[in-house]
């Protein structure tokens, strides 16, 4: 059987690009036939989903359908599965999930048993307002018998301008907005916290973060490599 991975981007298009590389970066690979088999749609009008889940049923419905077009398209390609770079979206996919054949890789869930795997039992989580209210991290990590941590009104502020007006808006992450968030999340008890908004990863790309953080999006890739049976490196390229 010859495995396809399916990425459904475009959340935005600098996050698609940096979950490939980390899907490169993670592979065993001594040739190009080593590498992970994938067919990358970045579908950059998908609506914004933080604006869609706070905002008008007819919103959330009309991203759900666009989510749902691109899978369908990745699976009528011959993509064995799919991963969605995106954690904002994860709010759509069981839905979406409903509606194709081929497994969607679920990043909060494979995230929220990584971190309970090490034995870590309040992690925080640093994402878009959309993602925090939406409740997928807390609901994720309750299940399995912790409590996560949001950061306070402020924090979540320096969050906010930092994915929105800094990485999306195509310039270098303030390190003092992230400083701001470590330091709540800190105060709070924290033990380790989520990068759990795929901007916050190409931030982590830009700059050196301690091992307090885990990048959601890393795990995904780690499970994409799995999925298509390929062998993870154990030491990745930076």
């Amino acid at each position: 059987m010859e495995y396809r991975l399916g990425v459904l981007g475009g959340m935005g298009p600098q996050a698609t690009n940096t979950f490939y590389q980390f899907i490169i970066d993670r592979t065993d690979a001594l040739t190009d036939q080593d590498h992970v088999n994938a067919l990358i749609l970045s579908d950059s009008g998908i609506p914004d989903r933080t604006a869609a889940i706070l905002g008008s049923e007819q919103q959330r419905e009309a991203v759900c359908q666009r989510l749902l077009a691109g899978a369908r398209l990745l699976e009528g390609a011959g993509c064995t599965c799919i991963a969605v770079p995106c954690n904002t979206a994860h709010y759509f996919l069981d839905q979406v999930q409903e509606q194709i054949r081929i497994p969607i890789l679920h990043m909060i869930r494979e995230t929220a048993k990584a971190l309970a795997a090490q034995g870590k039992s309040r992690p925080g989580i640093v994402a878009t307002v959309g993602t925090i209210q939406s409740g997928l991290y807390q609901k994720e990590f309750a299940a399995l018998g912790i409590q996560a941590v949001i950061p306070s009104d402020p924090a979540q502020a320096q969050a906010m301008s930092l994915i929105y007006d800094d990485i999306k808006s195509g310039r270098d992450g303030d390190p003092q907005k992230f400083a701001a968030v470590h330091r709540d999340l800190l105060a709070q008890g924290c033990d380790c916290a989520v990068l759990a908004c795929t901007e916050m990863s190409v931030f982590a790309s830009q700059h050196h973060l301690p091992p307090f953080y885990t990048d959601a999006m890393a795990i995904l890739a780690e499970r994409s490599v799995q999925a298509c049976q390929k062998p993870l490196r154990t030491i990745f390229i930076k």
